[in-house]
């Protein structure tokens, strides 16, 4: 579901996400379907119930620059709540009835499966075939092609949100202390701010505490390089390995001397930003979501000007590098292959080509396709945009492969191993037993 992969759903702001999906209508119109595809004339599409920015630039496409694909073949939407999206696919999937198109199911893991029983239409070669290879912009790309573990494409990644440290300029400067680049330098920057009495960071750690396994999974991908996880996934690593434990323990250390805050295991997301957006806490991690917040006085005290990015430091001696950013591309569109033909190709291209700038101009929202006018960006959209035009290519977080219930453990687990109560060694031991590999 969205959440897994946004972290928080209905980030409509100028965040770097877009909106998720482009449920549209339902295919068929004048051309050669595969087998089981729509003949009534219309685009299907099949999204969330909750993702409505999603729909307002559809239909904003099917109006404006979409209009004679929308002509030959009329956008329907229908929509499903999260609870029962995954199920909703699944069925249509068994009954040869997926729409024309559809967000992807809510794990990676699921959708490799649509892509292994031959569902989807490869992406790539169409854009390739209608020289549009450019449209989707190069960190989208990798970081889909990471969720599904294939070099081509089978989704458009219409959502997009880069992740990192967001740190207030204003306590770093108070207390003398530069941009950490190393995580020595983190560890040092977080000694001082402890020792002057400043709470370091400002995490999620209450159920589901995603927030602070996006710390454990930057530092990994950090440290044994960007296909750690997937490793792990294919079997080739366990989590209870030592490279993977160590990695656990410094989150551990960090919780164990109150780096995340007295109450992390209970604290939610909106406490979170709240404690950072009222200058208690010197950063936080989180997506790019969060410019919407940041730009909002009414929950910023400390003014978006004091609000800087930093990317997740680099770990000495590791395999990764700081200019891979992590990321998360949300529920990315796909399109069946069952109903493709030539109304849903023309679709397809014309998503491809004015998603990203319909989005702006309706939403303000920035997302993973390329946009081909000029628009004019707030300070933090163009902070956004520089760090994803400035990051050769994207990693994940930490779940990203593993399975709904592999999930739900380490989410649920998280906030022990923020507080220090639960070892780095048992909650990997925890998280590897429900890969069960």
């Amino acid at each position: 579901m969205v959440s897994r992969f946004i972290t928080r759903k209905g980030i409509a702001g100028l965040s770097l996400v877009i909106s998720g999906l482009l449920a549209i209508s339902a295919c068929a119109g004048g051309g050669s379907q595969g087998a089981g595809g729509n003949g009534d004339g219309k685009f299907s599409g099949l999204t969330l119930t909750a993702t409505t920015d999603v729909i307002n630039t559809l239909n904003s496409l099917s109006t404006g620059d979409c209009q004679a694909q929308n002509t030959s073949a009329p956008l329907t939407l229908d929509a499903a709540p999260q609870d029962q999206y995954d199920q909703r696919l699944q069925l249509l999937l068994s009954q040869n009835g997926l729409p024309s198109t559809f967000l992807s199911p809510g794990t990676p893991d699921l959708g490799r499966k649509f892509i292994d029983a031959d569902a989807l239409v490869n992406v790539s070669q169409v854009l390739n075939d209608a020289g549009l290879k450019d449209a989707v912009l190069p960190a989208a790309s990798s970081l889909v092609q990471q969720y599904y573990g294939s070099n081509d494409l089978y989704a458009l990644p219409v959502q997009l949100n880069i992740e990192g440290i967001w740190y207030n300029k204003q306590i770093f400067a108070q207390h003398g202390i530069a941009v950490p680049t190393t995580w020595d330098q983190f560890l040092a920057a977080v000694d001082k701010f402890q020792a002057a009495g400043v709470q370091p960071i400002a995490q999620n750690g209450a159920n589901p505490g995603w927030g602070i396994t996006r710390w454990l999974g930057a530092y990994i991908f950090r440290a044994l390089g960007p296909d750690a996880m997937r490793k792990v996934a294919d079997g080739n690593a366990k989590l209870t390995d030592p490279q993977y434990v160590a990695a656990a323990d410094q989150i551990a250390k960090l919780g164990a001397e109150g780096v995340f805050g007295k109450a992390v295991a209970s604290a939610d997301y909106n406490q979170t930003v709240n404690t950072f957006l009222t200058g208690r806490a010197a950063m936080m991690y989180m997506g790019s979501w969060i410019t919407e917040n940041i730009e909002d006085p009414k929950q910023n005290k400390v003014g978006a000007a004091n609000i800087g990015f930093m990317r997740f430091p680099a770990v000495t001696g590791g395999a990764g590098a700081i200019d891979q950013m992590p990321a998360n591309a949300g529920q990315p569109l796909m399109f069946a292959k069952s109903a493709f033909g030539d109304t849903s190709r023309e679709w397809l291209k014309c998503i491809a080509q004015n998603y990203g700038d319909t989005a702006f101009e309706k939403s303000g929202l920035l997302t993973g396709m390329q946009m081909r006018e000029k628009h004019d960006l707030s300070p933090l959209q163009r902070v956004v945009v520089d760090q994803v035009e400035g990051s050769p290519s994207t990693v994940l977080w930490f779940e990203a492969l593993f399975s709904s219930q592999a999930t739900t453990i380490s989410t649920q687990n998280a906030g022990q191993l923020a507080n220090g109560s639960m070892s780095g060694t048992d909650f990997m031991a925890s998280v590897q037993a429900a890969l069960g590999k």
